[in-house]
């Protein structure tokens, strides 16, 4: 079975992936970090790892008040 992408919620819509959410033995694996713009979705993917960040409080966030 395939595991879902990690998905991250964030106080700004300026965010920074760098794929090393994984840290093993001190050693960050990951990829170049990059810089994303979340839009009018309420989120945005990293085109490296699929990493999802999701805008808090914005449309994608299923956690806000109804």
């Amino acid at each position: 079975m395939q595991q879902a992408p990690e998905t991250e919620f964030s106080d700004t819509a300026r965010v920074k992936c760098d794929g090393a959410s994984d840290i093993r033995g001190g050693i960050a694996l990951g990829h170049p970090r990059v810089w994303l713009e979340i839009d009018e979705r309420g989120y945005v993917e990293c085109g490296y790892c699929d990493k999802r960040f999701v805008l808090k409080g914005g449309p994608a966030d299923s956690a806000k008040a109804a």
